[in-house]
């Protein structure tokens, strides 16, 4: 991929290369991963699943992907 093109994102510690103005919706679907039982992490703060279609992944974003379990 065109440097000029791509962005470099870590998600939940691995590097990954993403093509410019990937959203984060469309990382979590490159991921496989469905947003039900989620919460998602950019940059330390908290992104509401109403804001993943309009939230642009930019160069050397940190994304943490936390999966809720239940039990007790």
């Amino acid at each position: 991929m065109d440097k000029m093109t791509a962005v470099n994102v870590k998600v939940n510690g691995y590097d990954k290369i993403l093509p410019q103005g990937v959203t984060l919706e469309a990382l979590l679907e490159l991921l496989g991963i469905k947003t039900q039982g989620i919460a998602v992490e950019l940059n330390h703060k908290v992104v509401p699943k109403s804001a993943f279609p309009a939230t642009i992944m930019r160069d050397k974003d940190a994304v943490e992907i936390i999966r809720m379990t239940g039990g007790g």
